[in-house]
């Protein structure tokens, strides 16, 4: 079962809060509701979130602080902040609002349509993460469990133990690398779709997957067993 993604709605108005509901409703994601940057602030703690959308007016902790305190944390810096602000704010709020770290600054009323475009390729950014973090935890796990330091993934030409685990190892590695030509492909797409956008932050932020996911196949490239040329096979039919 796939996972749902959590988006973060930040407004001191329910009335808002619906709409944004309404209108992002389609997408099937879960979506949190917050009345305020504090209680945007305690959601944070507990959950991960792929996108915030956050208003910028709001009594006490209004938009621009919230946003301050949700780069300042580790945990929470790289998740992107979407403004939502009334249309009569002049050009000074959205210098300050891509100042406080939002990736887009949009003014109300907007489209609906525009909307959940921009929140969607965010979810698709965060679900292909997802999937990146699941397969580095199964080449970690690999690594730890089965391959002692100093043993060879091909497990060499004798048998016993020693053969056995070998195989067993050199099998994990091929189907990790098969999940990862999955992923790769899948990134591919999404940043062949991005780049006939102008949507700057999510070009970078797909950029940064795409390196990401290099860096994963490198590992597994180092890992694979001389000779076997599955990697390279399972890249070519996948770009097929």
């Amino acid at each position: 079962m796939v996972q749902k993604a959590k988006i973060l709605l930040v407004d001191d108005r329910p009335e808002n809060l619906l709409a944004l509901e309404a209108i992002l409703s389609a997408l099937d994601q879960t979506l949190v509701r917050a009345s305020s940057g504090e209680e945007a602030l305690k959601a944070l703690l507990t959950d991960d979130f792929a996108v915030i959308l956050l208003d910028v007016q709001m009594p006490g902790m209004d938009g621009f602080e919230t946003a301050a305190h949700i780069k300042r944390r580790e945990r929470t810096r790289d998740i992107p902040i979407i403004f939502l602000t009334a249309i009569n704010h002049g050009p000074h709020h959205t210098f300050r609002g891509y100042a406080a770290g939002a990736v887009d600054y949009i003014s109300k009323p907007f489209d609906p349509w525009v909307l959940r475009a921009k929140v969607s390729v965010f979810v698709d950014l965060y679900m292909k993460n997802c999937q990146l973090r699941e397969q580095a935890a199964l080449l970690r796990l690999q690594l730890e469990q089965g391959m002692p330091a100093g043993a060879s993934v091909g497990g060499g030409s004798g048998g016993g133990s020693n053969g056995t685990r070998g195989r067993e190892s050199a099998g994990l590695v091929a189907e990790l690398s098969a999940r990862l030509a999955a992923v790769e492909e899948q990134a591919e797409a999404l940043s062949k779709q991005l780049s006939e956008s102008a949507d700057a932050a999510a070009v970078a932020t797909a950029a940064h997957l795409e390196r990401k996911l290099t860096g994963l196949r490198r590992a597994l490239d180092a890992l694979e067993p001389p000779g076997s040329g599955s990697d390279s096979v399972i890249r070519q039919q996948g770009s097929e």
